[in-house]
């Protein structure tokens, strides 16, 4: 039987159990609109927690991004030490802002500074939190201080003793950033001026960016980096695979960075606005490696691809302080600028003789600041001067107060090995273990 016979055969008796079905159904549909409100706040709830803990292990999914790149641009003598810095600084940073770094953000902030003490959230079994889970708000937040300490890490590498970096750390995703983080997120005084920083290019990229020189500078470079003449020396990393690796790893926990800073995806137009940071997030890091890679085949003759896989990351900087508001061609555009900004800074700092292994200051201090600078391009609730203070503030405080800490550790336990070390290898001299012992072993002997 065809369907159109079976529909003209039986078509009386199915119109009458549609109609009996429409009558008992009645009663169900207007309770479920009564009930609607409040399934409607359930939903909301759901799904902006969801948002804060998809973001949040994505952001977490950045520290093996980190540990990648940094592992892939030392030398192989100094890779289990990257590695160890990395995942020691993601764990401290996680405990340090639970015991005081989340209320010094975000609890009872006068303007300047929240309140000390430990954060905890409700017990087990609590109904109504608000709008979402307070304990994905803390981890989603908790996340973004382990970022800027990644930053710190890749700079100082090759040379910096291992415990005086980890109480560094101890003081930076304890007290540097999140004291200066209430300034804006906390509702403080920036915030109150106007000042715009959507997913932290200044608040998070930029903090670690001035820690990163203070303790450049104050460490000095590694052996062999600069000659007497001024001449630059290249220290090629040991692996580009797993830097970038590492790159691609960053990049994929940015859509986290970014799209979950929308901080709510209970509506269709928070979904909607999720959906243009993930596009913008990606149009400025894919401008950010096409920038790099004529750029350094012009001035260079070649391609380098410690540039590419850096101007991809600043790019991602540049787009972070505001990837909602700018059309696609802008993101690029803004992108782009970042890896223009990495080719020339990364000759800039050899001149001043300030070594960066990773590339890391022009990255996150320098892209992170023009990408602060480009909101109010796109942005009408921005303006120029608002920014220029909230970066200068932000400059100020984070290389004072870390070029202080370094200092102290300096005059106390010493920043640096010793020069037999450094020729050694940090794996051997403070890890123990070494990343590559068979390949070291061969050239030894």
């Amino acid at each position: 039987m065809t369907i159109r016979s079976f529909l003209t055969a039986n078509g009386g008796r199915l119109a009458g159990a549609l109609a009996v079905t429409a009558m008992t159904a009645a009663p169900v549909l207007a309770q479920d609109a009564e009930a609607a409100p409040a399934a409607g706040a359930d939903t909301a709830f759901i799904f902006n927690t969801l948002l804060f803990l998809i973001g949040g292990f994505l952001v977490m999914w950045m520290a093996a991004g980190f540990a990648m790149l940094e592992a892939g641009m030392v030398r192989s003598k100094n890779v289990s030490m990257q590695l160890l810095k990395n995942v020691a600084l993601y764990s401290i940073a996680g405990l340090m802002y639970w015991v005081v770094g989340y209320s010094l953000m975000y609890v009872d902030v006068t303007g300047w500074i929240g309140s000390f003490g430990a954060y905890s959230w409700p017990d087990a079994g609590v109904a109504n939190e608000g709008d979402y889970s307070v304990a994905s708000d803390w981890f989603f937040q908790m996340v973004f201080v382990a970022t800027a300490a990644s930053i710190v890490s890749g700079t100082l590498a090759e040379r910096i003793k291992l415990w005086p970096f980890l109480i560094f750390v101890v003081v930076l995703t304890g007290f540097i950033y999140p004291i200066l983080g209430s300034w804006k997120w906390g509702a403080g005084w920036l915030d109150a001026m106007g000042f715009q920083d959507f997913a932290g290019s200044t608040i998070v990229h930029s903090v670690g960016g001035w820690a990163a020189l203070a303790g450049a500078l104050l460490l000095g470079s590694r052996q062999g980096k600069y000659g007497a003449n001024g001449q630059v020396q290249p220290i090629p990393g040991s692996n580009m695979a797993l830097a970038t690796l590492g790159t691609f790893i960053l990049w994929l926990g940015w859509f986290g960075f970014n799209g979950a800073s929308q901080l709510a995806m209970g509506t269709n137009s928070d979904v909607s606005d999720i959906s243009r940071i993930f596009a913008n997030t990606n149009l400025a890091a894919a401008g950010g490696v096409v920038a790099a890679l004529i750029l350094t085949q012009i001035v260079y003759k070649r391609v380098d691809i410690t540039f590419v896989l850096n101007g991809a990351l600043a790019g991602l900087v540049s787009i972070t302080a505001e990837p909602l508001t700018p059309s696609p061609l802008m993101a690029i555009i803004i992108g782009a600028i970042g890896g223009i900004i990495v080719v020339f800074t990364v000759p800039l700092l050899d001149k001043l003789k300030i070594d960066d292994v990773v590339g890391a200051i022009p990255v996150h201090l320098i892209a992170g600041i023009w990408g602060t600078l480009a909101v109010p391009l796109t942005n009408g609730g921005a303006s120029f001067g608002v920014q220029l203070v909230g970066i200068a503030a932000y400059g100020v405080a984070a290389f004072a107060v870390s070029f202080i800490v370094f200092a102290i550790l300096k005059a106390t336990m010493g920043l640096r090995v010793s020069p037999e070390e450094e020729l050694s290898g940090l794996d051997v001299a403070e890890v123990g273990v070494e990343a590559y012992p068979e390949f070291i072993a061969s050239r030894v002997r």
